[in-house]
């Protein structure tokens, strides 16, 4: 059986998976599916080494690229190039506010030359325009193995789809609320990806299993994949019956030994449950559902200021969650995950959860045939 997605790709799987770590995103294309890299920390120059490293590694599998253009992006800082050029618009009483937070569990500070190393490049990915994310694309339109390039929130501007629709590329877009796919639909995307309430990351409030049939019926004749909550091979029949061409994942390879995700993260997604989990502007500005800690409670507290919005809250936050990356205070620290995490109990590898999902949809797909046929 192949979707129409799946044959773009010539894929032997319909799973397609996220992630910020390009071994995940390797293992995933060489297992039969299909894999996206996120970009949104990375700037041009450390883009080029990572799809370097993927075109290297993934057996001439194609693998695609996560890009954001936000839809509300403001346009008075396109031209900003630097954190340190939109230091005056962040209040000092939110970088009190967030120090005070890190000093209630002792979290170090950085050294100067700390700093120095470790910003000079990550910051710069925090300023998040549409011109970063262009130049970024132009980097994936030099791997001929990126076959198609993922908007986050978001359609990509009309110059960014024709651009990459006259070089081949398929472009996919993130949606949580069928009112957004009409824009889709006129912005000419090729694919979207029906992104639920029960979804680590950027979601809206709507739960997959409501949302997906009214984003295809929505998005006709445009395919459809299915997003959020997705660990078991029978959720991916489950999301073949409700309309869409394949899956997208993302928790379930935190917990695998490929991942980026450190000791803690790894420890947090296995023994936490569904309901451990929070979505909050804490992050970027926009609501994102991430592991509960009291970074993210605290900001839900009557007395904690407003979220700033994109790209304001990323540059306001980011040093703490660098120093929280760095020392790991347990209670505070806390990671992008979905709700699927209350279905993830022990750490694996990627080729195990890819031949476990599979092997269950086989299985589930075989009990509905009989089942349809009164076999059983």
């Amino acid at each position: 059986m192949q979707t129409e997605v799946m044959k773009w790709f010539d894929l032997q799987a319909p799973i397609f998976a996220f992630s910020h770590c390009r071994d995940v995103v390797a293992a995933v294309c060489r297992a039969g599916g299909m894999a996206a890299l996120g970009t949104t920390h990375m700037t041009a120059e450390q883009l080029e080494l990572e799809l370097k490293w993927l075109d290297e590694h993934t057996d001439g599998k194609p693998y695609a690229v996560d890009v954001m253009f936000a839809s509300k992006n403001p346009e008075d800082l396109e031209g900003i190039n630097r954190p340190e050029d939109v230091e005056h618009l962040i209040p000092q009483g939110h970088k009190d506010w967030v120090e005070n937070l890190l000093k209630e569990y002792n979290v170090p500070e950085f050294s100067q030359e700390e700093k120095q190393d470790i910003f000079k490049d990550y910051m710069q990915g925090m300023v998040r325009t549409h011109a970063k994310a262009k130049k970024s694309l132009e980097v994936v339109y030099q791997h001929p193995l990126a076959k198609m390039i993922v908007s986050a929130l978001g359609p990509p501007p009309p110059d960014v789809m024709e651009e990459a629709h006259s070089r081949g590329l398929k472009v996919a877009a993130l949606v949580g609320h069928p009112k957004h796919v009409k824009y889709h639909k006129q912005a000419g995307v090729d694919m979207l990806v029906c992104c639920g309430y029960e979804a680590g990351g950027h979601t809206g409030d709507i739960a997959t299993f409501v949302l997906t049939p009214q984003v295809v019926e929505a998005a006709h004749p445009i395919p459809v994949l299915h997003a959020g909550g997705v660990g078991r091979g029978k959720q991916i029949a489950a999301a073949l019956a409700l309309g869409a061409q394949g899956v997208w994942t993302g928790t379930i390879w935190l917990s695998t030994a490929e991942s980026e995700a450190t000791p803690l993260t790894r420890k947090m997604i296995i023994e936490g449950q569904s309901d451990d989990t929070l979505r909050s502007k804490c992050g970027t500005g926009k609501y994102a559902r991430r592991l509960k800690s009291r970074w993210v409670t605290a900001w839900e507290e009557p007395d904690a200021p407003e979220p700033l919005g994109m790209p304001l809250q990323s540059i306001l936050i980011n040093e703490a969650l660098e120093r929280m990356n760095k020392f790991q205070p347990e209670g505070l620290f806390s990671y992008p995950s979905g709700q699927v995490i209350g279905m993830i109990d022990h750490e694996s590898d990627v080729r195990t959860v890819m031949y476990e999902l599979l092997m269950e949809f086989g299985e589930t797909m075989e009990y509905l045939e009989k089942l349809y046929k009164g076999d059983e």
